[in-house]
């Protein structure tokens, strides 16, 4: 409501916000319903889950649509509604082997234990543009081909490519190393360095995906340009089970399932101070099918462990990558600030009145209170 004390005020904001709804409302098409949204825009959707760090498609959706495809503006919506909802219940602990896997790369090796699932993706098709040339006939697939017949044995939960590196003693051992007591719950307190890694990893969880790509894609380029070495272990995408613990008989009960994104990232040791026979990896689990998100993360947990957890790279993941700070901080620059800029303008014109010198004056002051 920052534009209340400027001309119009109350009657100009909603005068824009009725613009917004009798465009929509006018639109030549109708407006996409939910269930095409989460069918059609499905990775946009996982997306606005993410970074809004609720699991629930149709609220997703929903919000995907009044933002008019705005992923950050969606986010912040979803989150939002979140604040208002009751905590029913705490989840339990997930065990990411229990995932029913739809999607599975192992880059690293040729031949894994278990299948390689390539699932649903684009990753391997010419960047071609199709242009529609007319309403799609119901039973042609791409190329004209008809649809295949859904697999049923892309469900499985295939062994880890890194459960054969700790076979065969390539792996650095973290798990004996004191955990987090219990998880940091972002939604609670804002996390500050030092920080624990449950905070960090959580705080990439949520992250803005092209924030957090873009730092990576910094942390990972040389002084000179050159890419430093990445190996990808493994890369899933699947649906893991969610249990709460009943309230009356305290047994675990499992109440549905959810999709997340996995990924593990080695890196080859090299420092002075490292086991240069042996490999490190590093973590990365997001919600819905956001592969890009998850490999930043694995790849820049490995980077805070070996470059110190009380560095600039921490500081950076808790208090930059967060799209809805970054976004409501730019955001914010568009409401008036007339009177913050007219003040700046009275002190130029104050010492340019004064003369020269008075400049250097205000120069020297301003460097001796520092």
């Amino acid at each position: 409501m920052g534009y209340s004390g400027a001309r119009g005020g109350l009657e100009a904001i909603l005068a824009a916000e009725d613009l917004v709804r009798r465009a929509r409302d006018h639109a030549p098409a109708p407006w996409a319903s939910t269930t095409q949204i989460t069918a059609r825009f499905r990775l946009a959707v996982d997306r606005v889950m993410g970074e809004a760090g609720l699991y629930d498609e149709a609220v997703a959706a929903d919000a995907f649509r009044q933002a008019e495809g705005d992923t950050l503006e969606a986010a912040h919506l979803v989150r939002a509604h979140r604040s208002t909802l009751p905590r029913l219940a705490r989840s339990e602990p997930v065990d990411p082997d229990e995932m029913v896997v739809l999607r599975r790369i192992v880059p690293a090796h040729r031949t894994p234990d278990g299948p390689q699932l390539l699932g649903r993706t684009t990753d391997y098709t010419g960047r071609l543009l199709e242009r529609p040339a007319g309403p799609p006939a119901a039973a042609a697939g791409t190329n004209g081909h008809a649809p295949a017949a859904p697999r049923t044995d892309t469900e499985r939960t295939p062994r880890r490519f890194s459960a054969l590196l700790r076979e065969l003693d390539l792996l650095v051992d973290h798990r004996g190393e004191s955990a987090d007591a219990e998880p940091f719950d972002l939604t609670r307190r804002a996390p500050r360095p030092p920080a624990p890694r449950s905070a960090v990893l959580a705080s990439m969880a949520r992250a803005e995906t092209g924030a957090l790509v873009g730092l990576w894609y910094r942390s990972i380029l040389g002084p000179d340009g050159d890419i430093h070495e990445v190996t990808l272990g493994e890369v899933r995408h699947g649906r893991l089970p969610l249990r709460v613990r009943h309230p009356h008989t305290g047994g675990t009960v499992r109440v549905g399932t959810f999709r997340v994104t996995e990924t593990e990232a080695i890196e080859d040791l090299d420092g002075p101070d490292e086991d240069r026979s042996r490999f490190d990896l590093g973590y990365g689990l997001c919600f819905g099918h956001n592969e890009r998100k998850s490999i930043a993360m694995a790849n820049l947990d490995i980077a805070c462990r070996r470059f110190g957890r009380d560095g600039p790279l921490e500081q950076l993941l808790l208090l930059t990558v967060d799209g809805l700070d970054s976004g409501g901080f730019l955001e914010h620059l568009k409401l008036p600030h007339y009177v913050t800029f007219r003040s700046m303008v009275d002190r130029k014109q104050a010492v340019r009145a004064a003369g020269p010198g008075a400049a250097r004056a205000v120069d020297t002051r301003e460097k001796d209170c520092r």
